[in-house]
């Protein structure tokens, strides 16, 4: 377990005795059961438990992409179960960066333009963004790769511009479901050696779903999921 900073720590994400019910004409499947959670600024929280426990459902929730059918949702101070839907995308945008298995970078966009393109939907202008992008491209160790198209770079560097994507903006939660799913054993160490650097050095909060029993060393604390409920946190 990575050793745990004396510093305060803030609450990014507060979650209380929320449930969530996925309809089946007249019945229905409870995905999670009165789940309560909070996630802190500055750590690497692993969300882990068997397939189907509920883990990928609790992280949309807390990402706002799926609304609990029951409970509260507070992100970076905000009551999201209050919201109306339509506030919620730039409600997201703000406060939360996502990283997926599967990168989701546009093809025809070099890694550079992927970058930037979350930058401008957050307000910063062409020659801002750029700067930006570039810095951030730096950060994940791919300062070279700016005019390189996802095609022409291996699953790890498609990763590190993910992340580069997802940090852009200074979001101050991090979400990623199985980001090392894909890698060999090295590329997946680098991967989550980067995501907690971010959370250690620039105090997002980090929370990975993973079946990967590897990153356990990097995590400040692991929460596993069994049966749509928290079955323990350490």
């Amino acid at each position: 377990m990575a050793d745990k900073t004396s510093e305060a720590r803030s609450e990014a994400i507060t979650i209380r005795a929320v449930t969530k019910t996925y309809a089946e004409g007249t019945s229905g499947t409870l995905a999670l059961d009165g789940v309560d959670l909070a996630v802190q600024r500055g750590e690497v929280m692993l969300l882990m438990g068997p397939s189907g426990s509920g883990k990928t459902t609790l992280l949309s929730i807390m990402g706002c992409i799926l609304r609990p059918t029951s409970g509260q949702v507070v992100l970076s101070g905000n009551d999201v179960t209050a919201m109306s839907e339509k506030s919620l995308p730039a409600l997201r945008l703000k406060h939360i960066g996502f990283v997926f298995q599967g990168f989701n970078l546009f093809p025809t966009l070099t890694a550079g333009e992927n970058v930037e393109l979350s930058l401008k939907l957050k307000g910063l202008n062409r020659t801002a963004a750029k700067s930006e992008a570039r810095r951030l491209l730096s950060l994940v160790s791919l300062d070279g790769k700016y005019d390189a198209f996802p095609a022409d770079l291996s699953g790890g560097q498609k990763q590190r511009v993910a992340i580069a994507r997802a940090v852009a903006g200074s979001p101050e939660t991090i979400l990623a479901d199985e980001p090392t799913a894909a890698l060999d054993s090295h590329t997946g160490r680098s991967v989550v050696e980067m995501m907690s650097m971010l959370a250690h050095k620039e105090n997002r909060a980090v929370v990975i779903v993973t079946h990967d029993n590897r990153l356990v060393d990097y995590a400040d604390r692991i929460v596993r999921i069994e049966d749509g409920r928290v079955a323990s946190a350490a």
